[in-house]
């Protein structure tokens, strides 16, 4: 099919020369693997040690990154990328914590981002992780089957009612809603929790959708078993897919405890599997819907021919691509031009909380064989094209 993701003109329109610059220096350092060590090292010694290094932070990679430090904060970039048709995803990005009070402070907030989106037509999702709402040792515990102590009982209800609050609410005001993927050893317990908020909120249209990490090989018998009661059951499917985010923490776990990885053997193999689950989960669109996120050109070329062959329009409502901001903007804004439903997931939150998601972004982005070169030779593009 024609190359639709070389256009630098479309991907690069909303960035000022000072930002297309910005870009070009912060994916320049993140392809050198040791800066990235070092540098992750520093800023977290400076975080912890309370070093006034926020500011510097903000201006650099947090700005590329995220869209601000609260909802309010993100709407002109939110207001911006849908000028060009890009949507965004809210995803308050403050890692899981291990007291109750985040834990409220995140289902508040969640609840507040589900207003944003039934007011405003550029945020079709809302989304949050598991362990924003529970300790990771706590559904480590319930995955796992092991009984819990009557306050862990109680802990559990609390997090129990925090997904069924965020999911009546998207139901009620008619709103879809993302719930991310996390580790293997603790993610049979989010799925199993997933699954009856969708049996109960996805009886007539997808409003929950979960997430499915397609670098672990087990995942389409997952679904494919979903689906099934799904269709006994009278409700539908969503899901968000993505390769992965834990690759190094799985593989390494399973080697220290003895059992097989939950990993493809290969990228190859992942790649495959993530095209696969895709191609079944389009032969299935009356009872499943997709958000796909990734930032792979040919799985991207792979389901816009899929769609064309079972002449679906390319802004079917059941099918979103998405990328994370900051990222693949040759993707994304080039879909958009074309007309598929695309929406960028927009990390906000303090500076200092969302340290974390920053640092695991420039790893992968290290890890990630040619990511960070491609979007460097796109980008030095984009500034010969810009000097014309």
């Amino acid at each position: 099919m024609n190359s639709i993701f070389e256009n630098t003109a479309t991907a690069f329109a909303l960035k000022k020369d000072a930002e297309l610059e910005r870009a070009y220096f912060l994916f320049k350092m993140i392809a050198n693997e040791p800066l990235v060590r070092i540098g992750t090292a520093m800023t977290n010694f400076a975080i912890k040690a309370h070093l006034p290094v926020e500011g510097l932070i903000r201006a650099t990679v947090f700005d590329h990154f995220c869209g601000g430090i609260s909802e309010k904060d993100c709407m002109p970039v939110v207001d911006k990328m849908f000028t060009k048709g890009v949507s965004s995803v809210l995803d308050y990005s403050v890692e899981g914590k291990d007291e109750e009070d985040p834990f409220d402070n995140a289902l508040e907030t969640i609840l507040n981002v589900l207003d944003f989106v039934k007011e405003k037509e550029a945020i079709p999702f809302a989304v949050f992780k598991p362990t924003g709402y529970g300790r990771f040792a706590l559904f480590q515990k319930v995955n796992e089957g092991k009984d819990l102590t009557e306050l862990e009982k109680e802990e559990w209800s609390r997090v129990v009612a925090r997904f069924d609050k965020t999911c009546k609410k998207a139901y009620d005001l008619d709103v879809a809603l993302l719930i991310d993927g996390e580790e293997s050893w603790m993610q049979d317990a989010a799925d199993s929790l997933v699954e009856d908020m969708m049996r109960k909120y996805n009886k007539e249209k997808v409003v929950v959708y979960n997430t499915l990490q397609l670098y672990r090989w087990d995942r389409l018998d997952y679904l494919k078993d979903l689906l099934k009661k799904a269709k006994n059951d009278g409700f539908k499917v969503g899901m968000k897919v993505v390769r992965g985010a834990y690759m190094e923490k799985e593989n390494n776990r399973a080697l220290e405890k003895g059992y097989p990885s939950p990993i493809c053997g290969s990228k190859q193999a992942t790649d495959v599997n993530f095209d696969t689950v895709v191609a079944f989960m389009v032969d299935n669109l009356n009872d499943v819907a997709i958000f796909a996120g990734t930032h792979n050109e040919q799985s991207c070329y792979k389901l816009i021919e899929l769609m064309k062959e079972k002449g679906l329009e390319a802004n079917n409502p059941n099918i979103w691509f998405g990328q994370l901001y900051g990222m693949s903007d040759h993707i994304s804004f080039n879909l958009a031009a074309e007309g598929y439903n695309v929406a960028k997931y927009l990390p906000f939150g303090p500076v200092r909380d969302v340290m974390p998601y920053l640092i695991r972004r420039a790893e992968e982005n290290t890890s990630v064989a040619g990511q960070t070169s491609r979007e460097l030779n796109l980008l030095k593009q984009e500034r010969e094209r810009r000097k014309i």
